[in-house]
């Protein structure tokens, strides 16, 4: 994730969830993306379950207070901006930062539409379990982590120690991270978000060390307690460089983007996404529903929006 673009191998590559199975969408538009006369709304989901706790709220809303047929689509984040400025799709309700799209396709073509905050901002870090931050209480800062290197062996990182990443596509700067602050560690990537939390929950039952790349707000604190490492601060400009960064991670407003001629014709549904704003403890709650209470993100959905109604009639007014 989530804050400079990176390069995503395999270019676009767009899933379509719901409706009538799986459809290759890098060929085609999703046949309910704009589409002339209907109440049909197209929403990407990443693959992180905070960002599909927003859609599914969303959905469930747009669905059942607004009539209309949602549909959504599972894409990475940069070929999301391609996908959301050639009317592929409709909206993106959770962007961690991307300024070199922000610059193309906001403010130079204006195919996109700035849709407004979420109202959660977001944080990437290294971590620790709490347990193991109690034990070293040093651990915590990144200059401390080389005499406890060997803590973090594993058959992947060799004689160095693990520092754990989740999908090659969220954006990192962990190996600049590493190599710039000289650290004797090997980025070694989980394959996706539910690849590393299997194992951060596997490493915290045996009570074992582990060294994460992890965000916020992110269910998972509540199961798994976790200390951040203070990495050098954050300054403006101290991540302008990809190959030079040795700095922390910012604080991020998320923010969400409307394609241009949706924001403008899309009705009910444009004005709705554009008010959709709610907390961290909301989307946390709706995220562990999902991913550890194992409810469908619909179930999920519906669960919040029954106790909820005050926070959800403010999207439609």
């Amino acid at each position: 994730m989530r804050r400079r673009t990176t390069a995503v191998a395999g270019g676009l590559s767009l899933l379509l969830l719901s409706g009538c199975g799986a459809a290759d969408m890098t060929k085609q538009a999703s046949p309910f993306a704009n589409a002339q006369g209907a109440k049909t709304v197209t929403l990407s989901v990443q693959s992180w379950v905070g960002a599909q706790a927003n859609v599914a709220v969303a959905e469930y809303v747009l669905e059942h207070e607004l009539g209309y047929r949602v549909d959504t689509v599972q894409v990475d984040e940069v070929p999301a901006w391609d996908a959301l400025s050639q009317g592929r799709v409709d909206a993106i309700l959770e962007d961690w930062g991307h300024p070199d799209q922000e610059k193309r396709y906001v403010q130079d073509k204006k195919t996109i539409a700035r849709g407004g905050g979420l109202g959660v901002t977001g944080h990437i870090g290294w971590f620790v379990p709490t347990y193991l931050a109690k034990k070293y209480p040093d651990i915590t800062n990144w200059k401390n982590l080389d005499k406890y290197a060997h803590l973090f062996r594993t058959a992947e990182s060799g004689d160095k120690g693990q520092l754990m990443d989740g999908s090659p596509s969220y954006v990192t700067n962990d190996k600049a991270l590493v190599k710039n602050l000289k650290l004797d560690y090997q980025v070694v990537f989980a394959g996706s978000e539910a690849a590393q939390i299997t194992q951060i929950r596997q490493f915290a039952k045996e009570k074992k060390p582990f060294l994460t790349y992890w965000y916020e707000p992110q269910w998972l604190f509540k199961k798994v307690p976790m200390t951040e490492v203070k990495l050098p601060p954050y300054k403006e400009g101290c991540d302008a460089d990809p190959e030079k960064v040795a700095c922390a991670y910012p604080h991020t407003p998320l923010q969400k983007y409307l394609n241009a001629d949706f924001a403008k014709k899309g009705g009910k549904a444009a004005a709705f996404l554009k008010k959709f704003r709610w907390t961290t403890e909301d989307q946390n709650e709706v995220s562990l529903m999902i991913a550890d209470q194992k409810l469908t993100p619909e179930q999920a959905a519906k669960k919040w929006v029954d106790s909820h109604a005050s926070t959800w009639k403010k999207w439609l007014s």
